[in-house]
């Protein structure tokens, strides 16, 4: 007879399951339910839970956030101890020159302090300040490829990388590899003006997701029955920034957003919050969203359930389940953001609020509302609503 395998949980999924119990007010039997795993496997993480909460270090594999840093942060410095063990044997060992060990010390510096640098390499400072101070004849080759690239990059008015860089120097005789061309950039303070593919990093965790409970039915009768969410990223001029936007279905009215520099839980939980503060906590509210890993974090759901949401999910790579976002990103990176995108983050931070509260909300005629802006569009839905109630 032949065992069944072992089943392997992550410590987001106990830890999950045991809040159920001691945040939540479930009973073990109906958590084990919810979850689909053993009683005597939730009692156990429920009693784990509460020890670590309490500060003792589980003999088991952690699970709380706290204990899982501090037990990493024990690993490191384990690890860190033993190659400062290896390096200092085998730096022993090698015969290197001690102007080679001054011009690694001169290229650390940027990161470590010079007196730990001289004392992990068994030098005096004195030696390396008299190292530093004795003039060195300029590498002419040096100095003429250092031209060729800021020429090539200016004639590409800046939009040149790396790779394009390499390919012009090395065509007008002087041999260059990319991975020098970027090298070079990078100490010539040289940066590529094109925007960059965007990709999104996966998940590395269960995640739970919920039923599509929309099925596309984007049409409601009055504001604050369904509210959509999503996530889109915008150019700032080096980097990604990310924008998390809530809408109302019934208006269209963007009634919630925020930017950050990470596309996490904390970026939709903060749209989310907004949202629901601005629209005066309303009850009986549906959230529709993608299956990405902000909205089916722990701590998306755990804010749903404060404010008593029901979550539902587009189905994954159907983009027209929620194409009410897709309609506002598109209509948002269109008409108003920068083919170049932005400057700097408050530069994409003020205009993108402008164009929410502002254009966005009062001004531009919306399709949904028969050509109305989602802000005159509720206003004429409250006062009908108002003399309908004055007659019944």
């Amino acid at each position: 007879m032949t065992r069944r395998p072992r089943k392997n949980y992550s410590a987001t999924y106990k830890l999950e399951a045991a809040q159920l119990v001691i945040e939540q007010g479930y009973s073990i039997t109906e958590a084990s339910q919810v979850m689909n795993v053993s009683k005597s496997a939730m009692t156990k993480w429920v009693q784990q839970l509460k020890d670590e909460l309490s500060g003792v270090m589980p003999t088991a594999s952690p699970i709380t956030p706290e204990q899982i840093e501090i037990r990493e942060l024990k690993k490191k410095l384990a690890r860190l101890e033993e190659h400062n063990e290896i390096l200092k044997k085998g730096y022993g060992s090698v015969d290197v020159r001690l102007t080679e060990q001054f011009a690694l010390i001169d290229k650390l510096r940027q990161s470590h302090s010079i007196s730990i640098l001289c004392e992990t390499f068994g030098i005096h400072r004195s030696s390396y300040k008299y190292w530093k101070a004795k003039p060195r004849n300029v590498d002419g080759e040096l100095l003429e490829l250092y031209s060729e690239v800021k020429e090539v990059h200016s004639i590409s008015n800046g939009s040149a990388g790396a790779r394009s860089i390499a390919k012009m120097v090395s065509q007008r005789g002087i041999p260059l590899s990319r991975y020098r061309a970027t090298k070079l950039m990078k100490l010539l303070n040289l940066v590529s003006t094109q925007i960059p593919k965007h990709t999104y990093k996966k998940a590395d965790h269960e995640s739970i997701i919920a039923p599509n409970l929309l099925k596309r039915q984007f049409d409601v009768k009055q504001p604050n029955q369904i509210w959509c969410g999503d996530v889109t990223y915008i150019w700032i001029g080096t980097r990604w920034v990310y924008l998390a936007v809530v809408i109302d279905l019934f208006s269209r009215k963007p009634i919630g957003w925020s930017l950050s520099l990470s596309p996490d839980s904390n970026l939709t939980t903060n749209a989310l919050s907004i949202a629901y503060e601005l629209r005066g906590k309303p009850s009986n509210v549906m959230f529709h969203s993608d299956q990405g890993c902000h909205y089916t974090s722990l701590k998306f759901r755990q804010k749903l359930w404060q404010y008593q949401i029901t979550q539902s999910m587009s189905r994954r790579g159907n983009c027209w389940d929620n194409s009410p976002m897709e309609r506002f990103f598109r209509s948002l990176k269109s008409e108003w953001i920068p083919k170049n995108g932005y400057k700097s983050f408050a530069e994409a931070k003020h205009s993108i609020t402008k164009y929410i509260i502002g254009y966005f909300s009062n001004i531009r005629p919306h399709q949904h509302n028969d050509g109305l802006p989602p802000n005159l569009a509720e206003q004429q839905y409250w006062l009908e609503y108002k003399t309908v109630a004055s007659f019944t």
